[in-house]
Protein backbone atom coordinates (compact mmCIF):
# COMPACT_ATOMS: atom_id res chain seq x y z
CA UNK A 1 0.00 0.00 0.00
CA UNK A 2 0.91 3.63 -0.37
CA UNK A 3 1.51 5.53 2.67
CA UNK A 4 0.06 9.14 2.35
CA UNK A 5 -1.14 11.92 4.67
CA UNK A 6 -3.66 14.79 4.72
CA UNK A 7 -3.42 18.52 5.12
CA UNK A 8 -6.66 19.65 6.14
CA UNK A 9 -10.09 18.52 7.80
CA UNK A 10 -12.73 20.48 6.73
CA UNK A 11 -15.47 19.94 4.17
CA UNK A 12 -13.34 18.97 1.18
CA UNK A 13 -10.57 17.05 3.82
CA UNK A 14 -13.21 14.69 5.02
CA UNK A 15 -14.27 13.91 1.63
CA UNK A 16 -11.08 13.15 0.23
CA UNK A 17 -10.04 11.30 3.61
CA UNK A 18 -12.96 8.86 3.75
CA UNK A 19 -12.18 7.88 0.19
CA UNK A 20 -8.44 7.47 0.50
CA UNK A 21 -9.42 5.46 3.85
CA UNK A 22 -11.47 3.06 1.93
CA UNK A 23 -9.25 2.99 -1.21
CA UNK A 24 -6.97 -0.58 -1.03
CA UNK A 25 -4.43 1.07 -2.97
CA UNK A 26 -3.71 3.77 -0.45
CA UNK A 27 -2.63 3.80 3.43
CA UNK A 28 -4.03 7.14 5.04
CA UNK A 29 -1.57 7.33 7.77
CA UNK A 30 -1.64 11.13 9.29
CA UNK A 31 -4.24 14.13 9.37
CA UNK A 32 -2.57 17.49 9.61
CA UNK A 33 -5.05 20.12 10.80
CA UNK A 34 -4.45 23.09 13.30
CA UNK A 35 -7.43 22.66 14.72
CA UNK A 36 -7.04 19.59 16.83
CA UNK A 37 -10.49 18.71 17.55
CA UNK A 38 -11.01 18.39 13.87
CA UNK A 39 -8.10 16.21 13.03
CA UNK A 40 -8.60 14.01 15.73
CA UNK A 41 -12.35 13.87 14.88
CA UNK A 42 -11.64 12.95 11.12
CA UNK A 43 -8.22 10.77 12.14
CA UNK A 44 -10.38 8.69 14.44
CA UNK A 45 -13.31 8.36 11.59
CA UNK A 46 -10.29 7.24 8.97
CA UNK A 47 -8.28 4.91 11.19
CA UNK A 48 -5.53 7.56 10.83
CA UNK A 49 -3.22 9.71 12.97
CA UNK A 50 -3.14 13.44 14.02
CA UNK A 51 0.57 14.82 12.59
CA UNK A 52 2.42 17.94 12.69
CA UNK A 53 3.17 19.07 9.43
CA UNK A 54 6.65 19.23 9.96
CA UNK A 55 6.60 15.73 11.08
CA UNK A 56 4.90 14.57 8.10
CA UNK A 57 7.50 16.45 5.66
CA UNK A 58 10.22 14.06 7.70
CA UNK A 59 8.66 11.15 7.55
CA UNK A 60 9.84 9.15 5.11
CA UNK A 61 7.18 6.30 4.55
CA UNK A 62 4.96 9.08 3.36
CA UNK A 63 5.19 8.99 -0.31
CA UNK A 64 2.01 11.45 -1.18
CA UNK A 65 0.04 14.11 0.71
CA UNK A 66 -3.46 14.91 -0.35
CA UNK A 67 -3.50 19.05 0.37
CA UNK A 68 -7.35 19.96 1.73
CA UNK A 69 -5.72 22.75 3.47
CA UNK A 70 -7.34 26.29 3.13
CA UNK A 71 -6.92 27.61 -0.46
CA UNK A 72 -4.99 30.54 0.56
CA UNK A 73 -2.51 27.91 1.91
CA UNK A 74 -2.35 25.51 -1.09
CA UNK A 75 0.55 26.74 -2.94
CA UNK A 76 2.67 27.10 0.15
CA UNK A 77 1.98 23.72 1.26
CA UNK A 78 2.24 22.18 -2.00
CA UNK A 79 5.78 23.41 -2.67
CA UNK A 80 6.43 22.35 1.26
CA UNK A 81 5.75 18.74 0.34
CA UNK A 82 7.74 18.73 -3.21
CA UNK A 83 10.48 20.09 -1.77
CA UNK A 84 10.18 17.25 1.31
CA UNK A 85 10.03 14.95 -1.60
CA UNK A 86 6.59 14.09 -1.33
CA UNK A 87 4.27 13.75 -4.47
CA UNK A 88 0.95 16.00 -4.24
CA UNK A 89 -2.62 15.85 -4.87
CA UNK A 90 -3.45 19.63 -4.61
CA UNK A 91 -7.47 20.53 -3.96
CA UNK A 92 -8.32 23.09 -6.55
CA UNK A 93 -7.20 25.96 -7.33
CA UNK A 94 -3.58 25.81 -7.13
CA UNK A 95 -3.48 29.71 -5.92
CA UNK A 96 -5.61 32.66 -5.73
CA UNK A 97 -3.17 34.64 -8.15
CA UNK A 98 -1.68 33.96 -11.53
CA UNK A 99 1.25 36.13 -10.64
CA UNK A 100 1.80 33.96 -7.48
CA UNK A 101 1.72 30.64 -10.09
CA UNK A 102 3.68 32.21 -12.59
CA UNK A 103 6.64 33.20 -10.34
CA UNK A 104 6.64 29.64 -8.56
CA UNK A 105 6.61 27.92 -12.45
CA UNK A 106 10.68 26.87 -12.90
CA UNK A 107 10.15 24.90 -8.85
CA UNK A 108 6.24 23.80 -10.42
CA UNK A 109 7.68 22.08 -13.43
CA UNK A 110 11.17 21.07 -11.81
CA UNK A 111 11.14 17.10 -13.54
CA UNK A 112 13.97 16.48 -10.72
CA UNK A 113 10.71 17.10 -8.04
CA UNK A 114 7.70 14.41 -7.57
CA UNK A 115 4.57 14.79 -9.54
CA UNK A 116 1.91 17.31 -8.53
CA UNK A 117 -1.99 16.65 -9.42
CA UNK A 118 -4.12 19.40 -9.21
CA UNK A 119 -7.88 18.16 -9.06
CA UNK A 120 -9.96 19.33 -11.04
CA UNK A 121 -12.64 16.60 -10.42
CA UNK A 122 -15.14 17.25 -13.32
CA UNK A 123 -12.34 15.33 -15.76
CA UNK A 124 -12.54 11.65 -13.50
CA UNK A 125 -16.67 12.38 -13.84
CA UNK A 126 -17.76 9.24 -16.05
CA UNK A 127 -20.35 10.82 -17.87
CA UNK A 128 -17.77 14.00 -18.87
CA UNK A 129 -15.17 11.71 -19.50
CA UNK A 130 -17.83 9.91 -21.94
CA UNK A 131 -18.67 13.04 -24.00
CA UNK A 132 -14.73 14.40 -24.03
CA UNK A 133 -14.07 10.84 -25.23
CA UNK A 134 -16.31 11.16 -28.08
CA UNK A 135 -15.82 14.90 -28.77
CA UNK A 136 -12.09 13.70 -29.30
CA UNK A 137 -13.20 10.91 -31.65
CA UNK A 138 -14.92 13.69 -34.22
CA UNK A 139 -18.88 12.20 -33.04
CA UNK A 140 -19.98 15.57 -33.48
CA UNK A 141 -17.66 17.31 -35.89
CA UNK A 142 -15.72 19.98 -35.55
CA UNK A 143 -17.03 21.71 -32.12
CA UNK A 144 -18.83 25.26 -32.26
CA UNK A 145 -19.98 26.05 -29.03
CA UNK A 146 -20.72 24.86 -25.72
CA UNK A 147 -22.89 25.32 -22.97
CA UNK A 148 -21.95 24.74 -18.76
CA UNK A 149 -24.54 24.78 -16.34
CA UNK A 150 -22.80 25.02 -12.95
CA UNK A 151 -25.70 25.57 -10.35
CA UNK A 152 -24.70 25.23 -6.48
CA UNK A 153 -28.80 24.22 -4.86
CA UNK A 154 -27.79 27.06 -1.86
CA UNK A 155 -25.49 29.81 -1.05
CA UNK A 156 -22.73 28.85 1.22
CA UNK A 157 -22.11 30.28 4.48
CA UNK A 158 -21.44 33.98 5.07
CA UNK A 159 -18.08 33.30 6.82
CA UNK A 160 -17.26 31.30 3.29
CA UNK A 161 -16.97 34.20 1.00
CA UNK A 162 -14.16 36.38 2.14
CA UNK A 163 -11.95 33.66 1.92
CA UNK A 164 -13.25 31.94 -0.87
CA UNK A 165 -11.64 34.14 -3.53
CA UNK A 166 -14.64 35.06 -5.28
CA UNK A 167 -17.04 33.27 -7.43
CA UNK A 168 -14.89 32.74 -10.30
CA UNK A 169 -11.78 31.88 -8.59
CA UNK A 170 -13.70 29.58 -6.27
CA UNK A 171 -16.50 28.15 -8.42
CA UNK A 172 -16.41 29.01 -11.79
CA UNK A 173 -13.22 27.50 -11.64
CA UNK A 174 -14.54 24.08 -11.96
CA UNK A 175 -16.14 25.32 -15.42
CA UNK A 176 -12.66 27.25 -17.02
CA UNK A 177 -11.02 24.15 -16.34
CA UNK A 178 -13.40 22.24 -18.19
CA UNK A 179 -14.17 24.44 -21.20
CA UNK A 180 -10.41 24.93 -21.47
CA UNK A 181 -10.02 20.59 -22.12
CA UNK A 182 -13.25 20.39 -24.00
CA UNK A 183 -12.47 23.42 -26.81
CA UNK A 184 -8.94 21.96 -26.99
CA UNK A 185 -7.59 24.97 -28.10
CA UNK A 186 -6.32 28.68 -26.42
CA UNK A 187 -9.17 30.45 -25.35
CA UNK A 188 -8.40 33.93 -26.26
CA UNK A 189 -11.35 36.13 -25.05
CA UNK A 190 -13.64 36.45 -22.40
CA UNK A 191 -16.96 38.39 -21.44
CA UNK A 192 -18.77 38.40 -18.20
CA UNK A 193 -22.05 39.53 -16.27
CA UNK A 194 -22.80 38.78 -12.87
CA UNK A 195 -24.89 39.84 -10.27
CA UNK A 196 -25.94 39.14 -6.75
CA UNK A 197 -29.56 37.96 -7.12
CA UNK A 198 -29.74 35.39 -3.78
CA UNK A 199 -28.61 36.97 -0.83
CA UNK A 200 -27.62 40.66 -0.83
CA UNK A 201 -24.83 40.39 2.16
CA UNK A 202 -22.71 38.63 -0.29
CA UNK A 203 -22.38 42.02 -2.13
CA UNK A 204 -21.46 43.48 1.03
CA UNK A 205 -18.80 41.00 1.10
CA UNK A 206 -17.02 42.06 -2.06
CA UNK A 207 -18.67 39.06 -4.36
CA UNK A 208 -21.14 37.86 -6.74
CA UNK A 209 -23.72 34.72 -6.93
CA UNK A 210 -24.88 34.88 -10.48
CA UNK A 211 -22.87 35.01 -13.63
CA UNK A 212 -22.88 34.03 -17.24
CA UNK A 213 -19.64 34.19 -18.72
CA UNK A 214 -18.85 34.28 -22.75
CA UNK A 215 -15.45 32.32 -23.79
CA UNK A 216 -14.47 32.96 -27.22
CA UNK A 217 -12.06 30.42 -28.61
CA UNK A 218 -8.99 30.87 -31.25
CA UNK A 219 -11.22 29.17 -34.06
CA UNK A 220 -14.01 31.57 -33.26
CA UNK A 221 -15.75 28.67 -31.35
CA UNK A 222 -17.93 29.58 -27.90
CA UNK A 223 -18.52 28.57 -24.62
CA UNK A 224 -21.56 29.98 -22.74
CA UNK A 225 -20.68 29.39 -18.80
CA UNK A 226 -23.90 30.16 -16.40
CA UNK A 227 -23.66 29.74 -12.87
CA UNK A 228 -25.46 30.24 -9.51
CA UNK A 229 -25.03 29.71 -5.54
CA UNK A 230 -28.73 29.27 -5.67
CA UNK A 231 -31.44 26.61 -7.56
CA UNK A 232 -33.31 25.56 -4.54
CA UNK A 233 -33.97 21.86 -6.49
CA UNK A 234 -30.79 20.76 -5.97
CA UNK A 235 -26.75 20.61 -7.56
CA UNK A 236 -28.22 21.26 -10.97
CA UNK A 237 -24.95 20.18 -13.58
CA UNK A 238 -25.33 19.68 -17.17
CA UNK A 239 -23.41 19.93 -20.43
CA UNK A 240 -23.91 20.43 -24.03
CA UNK A 241 -21.53 20.51 -26.96
CA UNK A 242 -22.88 21.70 -30.19
CA UNK A 243 -20.82 21.29 -33.14
CA UNK A 244 -21.00 21.04 -37.38
CA UNK A 245 -22.55 17.20 -37.35
CA UNK A 246 -24.31 16.89 -34.25
CA UNK A 247 -24.73 17.53 -30.52
CA UNK A 248 -23.29 15.51 -27.70
CA UNK A 249 -25.31 16.02 -23.83
CA UNK A 250 -24.88 15.37 -20.53
CA UNK A 251 -27.68 15.63 -18.30
CA UNK A 252 -27.98 15.82 -14.50
CA UNK A 253 -27.50 12.75 -13.32
CA UNK A 254 -30.12 10.51 -11.35
CA UNK A 255 -30.69 7.95 -9.33
CA UNK A 256 -32.79 6.20 -11.54
CA UNK A 257 -34.47 6.60 -15.00
CA UNK A 258 -38.02 5.83 -13.82
CA UNK A 259 -40.54 8.35 -14.60
CA UNK A 260 -44.07 8.49 -13.36
CA UNK A 261 -47.32 9.41 -15.79
CA UNK A 262 -50.17 10.35 -13.93
CA UNK A 263 -52.99 12.45 -13.87
CA UNK A 264 -51.37 15.40 -11.88
CA UNK A 265 -48.42 15.29 -14.17
CA UNK A 266 -44.85 13.74 -15.02
CA UNK A 267 -42.01 13.03 -11.73
CA UNK A 268 -38.94 11.22 -12.26
CA UNK A 269 -36.38 11.03 -9.61
CA UNK A 270 -34.48 13.48 -7.81
CA UNK A 271 -31.22 14.38 -8.84
CA UNK A 272 -28.25 14.73 -6.11
CA UNK A 273 -28.64 17.96 -3.65
CA UNK A 274 -25.10 18.64 -3.02
CA UNK A 275 -21.27 18.11 -4.91
CA UNK A 276 -20.31 15.19 -3.01
CA UNK A 277 -23.65 13.40 -4.02
CA UNK A 278 -22.86 14.29 -7.36
CA UNK A 279 -19.51 13.81 -8.16
CA UNK A 280 -18.53 10.89 -6.01
CA UNK A 281 -17.54 8.60 -8.59
CA UNK A 282 -14.66 11.44 -9.89
CA UNK A 283 -13.60 11.89 -6.46
CA UNK A 284 -12.87 8.15 -5.87
CA UNK A 285 -11.46 8.15 -9.41
CA UNK A 286 -9.13 10.97 -8.73
CA UNK A 287 -7.54 9.78 -5.93
CA UNK A 288 -7.37 6.07 -7.76
CA UNK A 289 -5.55 8.34 -10.58
CA UNK A 290 -3.12 9.95 -7.77
CA UNK A 291 -1.89 6.21 -6.40
CA UNK A 292 -1.14 5.63 -10.37
CA UNK A 293 0.84 8.93 -10.35
CA UNK A 294 3.07 8.31 -7.34
CA UNK A 295 3.96 4.03 -8.55
CA UNK A 296 4.66 6.07 -11.97
CA UNK A 297 2.20 4.45 -13.91
CA UNK A 298 0.80 7.58 -15.19
CA UNK A 299 1.13 11.07 -15.30
CA UNK A 300 -0.83 13.49 -13.78
CA UNK A 301 -3.67 14.39 -15.82
CA UNK A 302 -3.67 18.38 -14.50
CA UNK A 303 -1.23 20.14 -12.65
CA UNK A 304 0.70 23.68 -12.77
CA UNK A 305 -0.60 24.74 -16.57
CA UNK A 306 -4.15 23.77 -16.23
CA UNK A 307 -4.16 25.72 -12.64
CA UNK A 308 -2.57 28.91 -14.50
CA UNK A 309 -5.12 28.53 -17.35
CA UNK A 310 -8.04 28.05 -15.35
CA UNK A 311 -7.16 31.06 -12.97
CA UNK A 312 -6.09 33.58 -15.78
CA UNK A 313 -9.63 33.23 -17.06
CA UNK A 314 -11.29 34.23 -13.91
CA UNK A 315 -9.21 36.35 -13.67
CA UNK A 316 -9.85 37.94 -16.53
CA UNK A 317 -13.78 37.18 -16.02
CA UNK A 318 -13.73 40.02 -13.11
CA UNK A 319 -11.60 42.26 -14.77
CA UNK A 320 -14.67 42.11 -17.61
CA UNK A 321 -17.20 42.76 -15.13
CA UNK A 322 -15.28 45.82 -13.79
CA UNK A 323 -14.76 46.91 -17.20
CA UNK A 324 -18.05 46.63 -18.64
CA UNK A 325 -16.15 44.92 -21.69
CA UNK A 326 -14.78 41.78 -23.45
CA UNK A 327 -11.39 41.24 -22.18
CA UNK A 328 -8.46 39.88 -24.79
CA UNK A 329 -6.05 37.20 -23.56
CA UNK A 330 -2.38 37.18 -24.75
Amino acid sequence: MIRIAQLGAGRMGALHAHNAALDPRLDLAWIVDPRGEAASALAEQTGAGVAAFDAVLADPEVRGVVIASSTDSHLADTLACLRAGKAVFCEKPLSLSAAELEAAQAELEDPALPPLLVAFNRRFDPHIGALAKRLAEGAIGRLESLHIVNHDPAAPSLDFIPRSGGLFRDFTIHDFDLAAWLMGEPIVEVFAFASCLVDARIAELGDVDTAKTVLRARSGALCVISNSRRTGYGYDQRLEAYGSQGALQVDNVRDTSLVSLRADGPSGAPFPYSFPERYAAAYRAELDHFADVIEGRDRPRTGFSESLSAIRLADAAGLSISRGTPVRLA
